[in-house]
């Protein structure tokens, strides 16, 4: 298998960037969901809705705003803001730093998915941009540098380790569960961190899934990748969702000089996969309107829906791709990675994983069968 894509998204929910080569830290490539927009209710009733955030599963007018790197200033990135068809509004631009100068700015604490994180207001001309653009009041935040957010659930590669030692000794049900973590999860005691990702720092998706997803579609129409949202794209899978069953991964770097590679560049690095991704209505957007599609062509998440609620943890959704993290140790962990740049499985899970948001001990699952070759 090989890289075939590499994307990232400044601006949460919005349009990503596509990039020919990254570097893989422990919280993601950087710049990947730093920025987060949020919808301004002034008179909700409870406190607690009156900032709202504002996610392509609910907002579909962020499909309209694209991003990319900025032609005019290194460390600054555009967004474009297009409005659909028929709409009276102009298409308009705006400029904003990948790392803002954050010490004049309001501070405040922003919940995602029940995972708080530090965050920067950015202020009235940025919030009035958007605000023209949407129609309504939005709060645009940025997570600086040494903000993070909790890893939630069962995802984070060290969920089921740490809580077996919080548990040890009450259960035989800890001893079953630490059976069988892989050796190299074991003892790891590293905190894991995201920006405003969903639920991981990476996620992975391949070519031939995105292949079959398209041949449900109507005749001559082709899957939008950047609809699943992924970070890798990757391509030379055995098969459609093969992903499924995959453990972790490890990008072989190809010679220096690729990308600007260097020579302490050229690193293996290893992506442990460790859930899958739920999907979500986001699917069905147009793209180019900014609404959900009623259309055949729109109705993906419905065709998925079939064959694809593979996952016992979300038995009612469909899945695509998979959530993922670094491996190694340390702060010098990861590397930079090329488009093009060969990719091997290094583990496959006996079977599918089971996925859960909750911090509940009842999101860890049973061990799996360790029948490697059972689909």
């Amino acid at each position: 298998m090989k890289i075939k894509e590499l994307y990232i998204h400044p601006v949460k929910s919005l349009r990503p960037i596509n990039l020919s080569s990254a570097i893989l830290t422990p919280i993601g490539i950087p710049h990947d969901r730093r920025y987060m927009l949020l919808k301004h209710n002034p008179f909700a009733s409870d406190p607690a809705k009156r900032l709202q955030r504002m996610t392509v599963t609910y907002f579909a007018e962020l499909v309209l705003f694209t991003q990319s790197l900025s032609e005019s200033e290194d460390g600054q990135f555009t967004v474009t803001y297009n409005p659909p068809p028929g709409a009276e509004k102009e298409r308009t631009r705006l400029e904003l730093m990948f790392e803002p100068e954050v010490e004049a700015l309001e501070e405040m604490e922003v919940d995602l998915h029940g995972s708080k994180t530090r965050a920067m207001n950015m202020g009235r001309e940025i919030n009035g941009w958007f605000s023209d653009c949407f129609g309504w009041d939005v709060v645009c935040v940025y997570m600086p540098k040494g903000s993070t957010r909790q890893v939630l659930g069962n995802l984070a590669p060290n969920a089921v380790v740490s809580a077996s030692k919080q548990n040890s000794g009450s259960s035989s049900w800890f001893s079953i569960l630490t059976a069988y973590v892989p050796e190299s999860l074991k003892g790891k005691e590293e905190e894991e961190g995201i920006t405003f990702a969903d639920c991981a720092p990476y996620l992975v998706v391949t070519e031939e899934s995105v292949r079959d997803v398209s041949t449900r579609l109507p005749h001559g129409a082709e899957m939008d990748v950047t609809k699943f949202r992924p970070n890798i794209v990757l391509e030379g899978a055995d098969e459609a969702y093969d992903e499924d069953y995959w453990g972790a991964i490890s990008i072989l770097p190809s010679p220096p000089g690729n990308g600007n590679r260097t020579d302490d560049e050229s690193l293996e690095v290893e992506i442990l996969l460790t859930q899958n991704c739920i999907r979500c209505q986001s699917l069905n957007i147009d793209y180019t309107n900014g609404t959900y599609a009623k259309t055949e062509g729109g109705a993906v998440l419905k065709k998925l829906m079939k064959d694809r609620r593979v996952d016992a943890g979300k038995k009612y959704s469909p899945v695509f791709g998979r959530y993922g993290f670094l491996g190694g140790k340390g702060e010098g962990r990861g590397g930079m990675v090329c488009v093009g740049d060969e990719v091997r499985l290094s583990k496959r899970n006996g079977e599918r994983t089971t996925f859960c948001m909750s911090g509940s001990i009842l999101c860890f699952p049973p061990p799996p069968e360790t029948n490697a070759n059972r689909r």
